[in-house]
C-alpha cells in the first residue's frame, strides 16, 4: 500500500513540477517572444487556465506528500519526505503573497486596457516564478530521494 502511495504522490508532484518547469522555461519564452498583444493575451489566457488548475494541484501534492510522511514515519526516507512537504508549502507561501497577486491583475489584461508597466509586472511575475520552480525541484527531489 505503501509503494502505490508513494508512487502516485511521485507521479503528481512529478507532473505538476514538471508543468511549472515548462512554463518557465519553455513556454513563457515562446510567449514573450510574440507581438504585444499576442504576449498580453496569451499571458491572460494562461493566467486564467494555471490560475484555476495550479492551487488544486499544489495543495492536492503537498496533502499527498504529507500522507506518505505520516503513513511512512517509520521508514528511512521519513524526514525526506517532511523536507519535501516545508518546501511545498514555502512554494504555496511564495504562491499566494507573491504571484497570485500578479496572476489575478494579469488575467484581466487585454490588448486594449494593458497597463502602461505590464511588461516590468509580467517580468517580476517570471522572476518569481522562477524561484518557486527551483523551490520545487528540490521539494521533487526530495520526494523521490524519500520513496527509493
Amino acid at each position: 500500500m505503501l509503494n502505490a502511495l508513494e508512487v502516485f504522490t511521485t507521479v503528481v508532484v512529478g507532473v505538476m513540477v514538471g508543468v511549472e518547469f515548462a512554463v518557465a522555461f519553455v513556454i513563457n519564452p515562446i510567449v514573450n517572444a510574440l507581438p504585444d498583444d499576442s504576449t498580453v493575451q496569451a499571458r491572460a489566457h494562461g493566467g486564467r487556465m494555471l490560475g484555476a488548475v495550479m492551487p488544486v494541484w499544489y495543495f492536492s501534492s503537498l496533502a499527498l506528500v504529507a500522507v506518505c510522511a505520516f503513513v511512512g514515519r517509520h521508514h528511512h526516507g521519513a524526514g525526506l519526505a517532511v523536507a519535501s512537504g516545508g518546501l511545498l508549502i514555502v512554494s504555496v507561501v511564495m504562491s499566494v503573497l507573491l504571484l497570485v497577486p500578479i496572476n489575478n491583475l494579469s488575467k484581466t489584461w487585454t490588448a486594449e486596457n494593458r497597463p502602461a508597466d505590464w511588461k516590468q509586472q509580467a517580468n517580476r511575475w517570471d522572476r518569481y516564478h522562477y524561484l518557486r520552480v527551483a523551490v520545487l525541484v528540490a521539494a521533487f527531489a526530495l520526494l523521490v530521494a524519500a520513496v527509493v
